[in-house]
């Protein structure tokens, strides 16, 4: 057998520069001018990132083994399925703020960008505190048993940017001008440079997914304590999370059970954690009960969306939210 590849700091390196690269082409070539995104085009790059997470977790195996690669699919895999949860409150943000199309793909690239780095400096601090304090992953267990009981019996969420702590802070110490000024996040008004409100739009998506993390990040280590793959795994997810809006945001209605499948995804993955050190739950198998639950509540949620529309009680937007600028 061949020894594994130690993770050096030229790997952690070169994967940040490809990542990086590749959001600057997105960014400076493909989506320079402001254009809004059509379905088909979402799912091709939906297709492709997953594609390319697939391809990432193959070439893990001859370099760390196969049972790093699981634990990276696994990853990637629960960190895409909590994503779903987040385009649909970005969706709301969206419509709450009532942003046009054409600027959202702008939004949601900064908003990624941010999220990145937020989640790199949480997943370092995660593992230090699991390698120095065993007993936080039992703190990062219960919590997320609590979570996902609390979302299976919690109410929908609706979004309400005016008791956000955030935007209040915002609001109250910088100036913001009341009209979009195309995808630019700052103006001037009156001869003063301020704040568009795209830039609220984008402190919201990112208190948004600050929250998230907090789920999606203890539930990583569930599957595994190892930094790189807990990193590059969430990379794949929050790089797909872009185009995963632009698919799912204008079919929100086809995803309605979703949640529940989530709260049991977090509940199975919190007691993993709890009785980890008593009873070992295979990879493969952590593997195949997240995406029986993800892919049985999917299908659960179409199916009931078909019947309320043979009803005549539900109509399906085909296209993300959005608004006319003014």
């Amino acid at each position: 057998m061949l020894a594994l590849t130690e993770i050096q700091w030229w790997h952690w390196v070169t994967f940040i520069v490809a990542v990086l690269i590749f959001l600057a082409f997105d960014l400076g070539v493909l989506h320079r001018e402001a254009r809004a995104i059509r379905f088909r085009e979402a799912l091709a790059w939906t297709c492709f990132l997953f594609v390319m997470a697939l391809t990432f977790a193959v070439t893990l195996v001859p370099v760390r083994g196969k049972q790093e690669a699981l634990e990276f699919l696994t990853g990637y895999l629960i960190e895409l399925s909590l994503s779903m949860d987040n385009v649909f409150v970005i969706a709301m943000i969206f419509g709450y703020f009532k942003v046009p199309l054409e600027y959202q793909h702008r939004v949601l690239f900064w908003g990624i960008l941010g999220a990145l780095v937020m989640r790199g400096l949480m997943i370092w601090l995660g593992s230090e505190l699991v390698a120095a304090y065993h007993w936080t992953l039992y703190i990062f267990g219960i919590f997320l048993v609590i979570t996902g009981i609390r979302m299976l019996l919690g109410d929908d969420e609706h979004i309400e940017p005016e008791r956000n702590p955030v935007l209040k802070f915002a609001r109250r110490h910088f100036r913001f001008s009341a009209r979009f000024d195309g995808q630019k996040f700052l103006t001037y008004e009156n001869g003063r440079r301020v704040f568009t409100p795209l830039a609220l739009v984008l402190l919201m998506v990112e208190t948004c997914d600050l929250v998230f993390a907090l789920d999606s990040i203890p539930a990583i280590f569930a599957v595994t304590r190892k930094p790189f793959i807990i990193f590059t795994s969430n990379v794949f997810a929050i790089l797909g999370l872009r185009s995963l809006y632009f698919v799912l945001a204008g079919a929100i209605v086809y995803f309605s059970f979703l949640k529940y499948g989530l709260s049991v995804v977090l509940v199975f993955i919190g007691f993993k954690m709890l009785v980890m050190d008593w009873i070992k739950i295979p990879i493969g198998l952590s593997l195949g009960l997240v995406v029986a639950i993800i892919t049985g509540s999917i299908l659960w949620s179409v199916v009931d969306a078909r019947r309320r529309m043979a009803r005549g009680s539900l109509s399906v937007v085909t296209e993300p939210p959005t608004a006319d600028p003014g």
